[in-house]
């Protein structure tokens, strides 16, 4: 990969200026145009392609169909592929790890660790939407987060193939009601009920941009209507949870019966929070990006 993360600390890789954090905490997300160098978001894709192309992780449950009953007879519209430095551990040397890893801690503090990483593909022309979402929602409801995850795309996105949409502000509530897609318990992908956001501010990006956004806030993104497939990887974030007062009743957790849970059980795999792990980050050097 480009640089590996010692490279990046040698030379103090950037943090968020003052403006972006206020943005974040403010309104629930943020853009950053210039995150890492476009010749590692090229790589990147080609290793994305390769994985997603193999179905690495199927067995075990990591590689499933988010936006559809994810049966081995049926095609897949949202494929998802969780912790994929299992199967290409080079990815936590690139520029992207590093740079995720400084910008979590100024967000959050040195107490952060990386609990979850996933990719996610719209295939070309037919790559499903997205519904308005929380993250926290997928997550157990008898613990407290304070997260974030940082999401880049792998090629550059706008409304056509499905950049994020965020709902500002959003993250200063409760999670809400939430229900499998299309309200089928076959279905592993989750949508907020009754939540139509046609104000949600869409986040276009180029090559080497992210967004950032915390766990409570509403987002959502198109369909692929484009002849090119769009990648995007995210790595998320959060400090230590809680264990809160009293349990959230989050019945669409238990009300799912999917074909990834089934293959889960076969497969002897320990039922997780979604790929949720935790693995603690080393407090960086700051310097900033203003992009």
């Amino acid at each position: 990969m480009t640089e590996s993360v010692v490279q990046l600390k040698s030379r103090n890789a950037c943090l968020l200026n003052a403006g972006k954090v206020d943005d974040f905490w403010v309104q629930g997300f943020v853009r950053v145009p210039r995150f890492i160098e476009s010749n590692e978001v090229v790589e990147l894709g080609r290793i994305f392609a390769s994985l997603f192309t193999q179905r690495a992780g199927r067995k075990k449950g990591n590689h499933y169909d988010l936006a559809g009953t994810d049966e081995e007879s049926t095609k897949p519209v949202l494929p998802q592929l969780v912790n994929p430095s299992e199967h290409c551990p080079d990815l936590q040397n690139t520029q992207f790890w590093a740079r995720a890893r400084q910008v979590a801690v100024e967000l959050l503090g040195p107490g952060c660790s990386l609990q979850n990483e996933h990719a996610i593909l719209k295939p070309a022309g037919y790559g499903a939407e997205t519904p308005w979402h929380q993250d926290e929602a997928y997550w157990a409801p008898d613990l407290e987060y304070e997260s974030l995850s940082i999401w880049l795309p792998l090629q550059p996105v706008d409304e056509k193939n499905g950049c994020l949409r965020f709902v500002p502000g959003s993250h200063r509530g409760e999670v809400l009601e939430h229900r499998s897609l299309g309200n089928n318990v076959r279905i592993h992908g989750l949508e907020a009920v009754n939540q139509e956001h046609p104000d949600g501010v869409g986040c276009s990006l180029k090559t080497g941009g992210v967004t950032i956004h915390h766990c409570r806030t509403l987002h959502s993104s198109g369909a692929n209507r484009t002849e090119a497939s769009r990648y995007a990887y995210i790595l998320g974030f959060g400090r230590p949870p809680g264990i809160r007062s009293y349990a959230r009743d989050f019945s669409w957790k238990n009300a799912r019966r999917t074909a990834r849970d089934e293959r889960r059980r076969q497969s002897g795999t320990k039922p997780t929070s979604d790929g949720r792990r935790m693995i603690m980050v080393e407090t960086p050097a700051p310097t900033q990006i203003n992009g």
